[in-house]
């Protein structure tokens, strides 16, 4: 495994298991969608099964960015 794609499945599995917040406040944040721990292994194993390169993969490292920035707004 490259060490691109590793480091991009560790960051994917990462926001995985990153428990979101509702967001609060006015609405001046998005929720965060929250995810079971069983589902989380499940999303986990399907990304670990993925050919290298998969766009799908590099989407996911994409949402993680996403959902710590809406959790630090």
């Amino acid at each position: 495994m490259s060490n691109v794609r590793s480091w991009r499945l560790r960051r994917a599995a990462l926001a995985i298991a990153t428990i979101g917040s509702d967001g609060g406040g006015f609405g001046m944040r998005p929720p965060v969608v929250e995810y079971s721990r069983e589902f989380q292994a499940r999303a986990v194993e399907d990304l670990r099964a993925l050919p290298d390169g998969s766009a799908i993969g590099e989407m996911l490292s994409d949402y993680a960015v996403m959902r710590e920035q809406a959790r630090s707004r």
